[in-house]
């Protein structure tokens, strides 16, 4: 075991640490949604990772300057240098290749995260509370001040794999002066190898930010050997419950139509919601509730639906995701399951729409329930399925939108506005014809990670 003296016949994708790549012998197959072996993944052994984690520990963080123009810089190399021996152009064709995402919506997350690193630091900044400043050097601190302070110094990141959305905010640790150990998703270690490629270019060094590909054991080590983990892979969501892990939850993101105002001004926003991105995300719709008859709503918004296009995900107009056959045909009978007794609008009988090269589409699914207590309009799956229901402010209220990541409310009242806000369980709030998916760099996607990162401290110096 150590670095690699011959070319392997796939590309193979090295543990990145404190000294550079490292290729292991243990290896991890990646393949496409057709089948076909598109690369492997090294997987470092528990004692590699515990060598890591201790070196990670005992690095000092870069100067906060410093910390600040690496990430502007990273996020220059993610989208256009050729990192790991891949162009930008190669990196979204491989992710689409894998994950079955349309590569229009890969393109799209490449710009997006670009972004979202760029301002990293700006966006942590905007997390701090105004009664705290962010060094105890300040002038401030001299007459007594809260202070902006870490609570550990390493994390632990174990993001899944379903987009590359989700690597999006956990470089705002490294703004933040954390060292960060990342464990890339086994499914898609495309993003996260790029990703951690150029924040190395860019001036973040093995010893402040690592990639650790590896089993469970090691990866259980991984968060063991850190202050804080964040994520929502299956280690992460064992560790749900305790206060040093923060754990990526179901986004069920919902749409609410109140009788005030006319939906069919709302229907390019509600399928847009709902599709955008293939459907795979934590912020595509998954429910909507209408105060009233939902039936029209779910007719329109199958119609729309339905004239979406089955294409593989390479295709510059595809817009559906795409999974292997075996595991689509898995999806649908649960999906297929969950739909028993309730009103189907488009993919009541199936549908998987097989493309003859071992991969298949998951086409659209919209389906009328009862009610909005019914347990179908919390599921969430990974492409467009949308559950409509009746809604009451009388019979229901705010309790039937509890647990929703962003909810969009095209409703003129103002005061269930209020309520909407005040519910904890809801994240986030959209008022009008804004669509679920819609975000912007320096707001909060379930909270700034700062939140958790970081706490106050009182200071005084005499």
């Amino acid at each position: 075991m150590g670095p690699a003296t011959q070319e392997a016949t796939v590309p193979v994708i090295d543990v990145l640490g404190p000294t550079g790549p490292y290729r292991t012998q243990r290896r991890q197959e990646i393949r496409g949604v057709t089948g076909a072996l598109l690369a492997e993944t090294g997987l470092a052994p528990e004692v590699y990772v515990h060598r890591t984690m201790k070196t990670l520990r005992e690095s000092a963080p870069l100067p906060a300057a410093e910390r600040a123009a690496a990430l502007a810089r990273a996020s220059e190399l993610f989208g256009s240098a050729v990192l790991g021996g891949m162009t930008v152009q190669e990196y979204e064709r491989a992710v689409t290749r894998v994950s079955g995402v349309p590569i229009s919506a890969i393109r799209t997350a490449t710009r997006t995260l670009c972004e979202r690193i760029g301002h990293s630091y700006r966006s942590v900044q905007l997390a701090r509370p105004d009664g705290a400043v962010p060094d105890w050097r300040d002038p401030l601190a001299r007459t007594g001040q809260a202070v902006w302070a870490r609570r550990g110094d390493v994390l632990a990141v174990h993001v899944p794999g379903n987009h590359p959305g989700t690597h999006g905010f956990w470089p705002e640790a490294l703004a933040l002066g954390y060292r960060v150990a990342v464990r890339p998703s086994r499914r898609e270690p495309f993003t996260a190898h790029r990703l951690v490629l150029a924040l190395h270019e860019a001036g973040f060094g093995g010893d402040q930010v690592a990639l650790l590909p590896c089993g469970h054991e090691a990866a259980e080590a991984v968060v063991r050997g850190a202050d804080l983990a964040y994520g929502g892979d299956e280690v992460i969501r064992r560790y749900a419950d305790h206060p040093d892990v923060l754990s990526l939850r179901p986004g069920r993101s919902k749409i609410l139509l109140t009788a005030d105002t006319d939906w069919r001004e709302h229907l390019e926003m509600i399928v847009d919601s709902v599709a955008r991105g293939g459907g795979t995300g934590c912020v595509n719709a998954t429910a909507v509730l209408v105060e009233g008859d939902p039936a029209p709503v779910a007719a329109a918004v199958a119609e729309r639906l339905a004239a979406l296009p089955s294409l593989p995900p390479e295709d510059d107009k595809a817009c559906l995701p795409v999974q292997r056959d075996a595991a689509a045909r898995a999806l649908e009978r649960h999906v297929l399951k969950q739909a028993e007794g309730t009103r189907p609008w488009l993919g009541g009988t199936g549908f998987v729409d097989e493309l003859g090269d071992g991969s298949a589409v998951l086409r659209p699914v919209v389906h009328q329930v009862a009610s909005p207590d019914m347990p179908q309009v919390g599921a969430e799956v990974p492409f467009p399925c949308v559950w409509l229901a009746p809604w009451s402010r009388r019979e229901h209220g705010v309790t039937a939108l509890r647990d929703t990541l962003v909810l969009t409310a095209v409703t003129g009242d103002e005061t269930l506005v209020d309520a909407l806000v005040a519910e904890p369980t809801i994240s986030n709030v959209h008022v009008g014809g804004r669509a679920t998916h819609w975000h912007r760099p320096g707001l909060p996607h379930d909270g700034y990670l700062g939140e958790f990162l970081m706490r106050s401290k009182t200071l005084v110096r005499v």
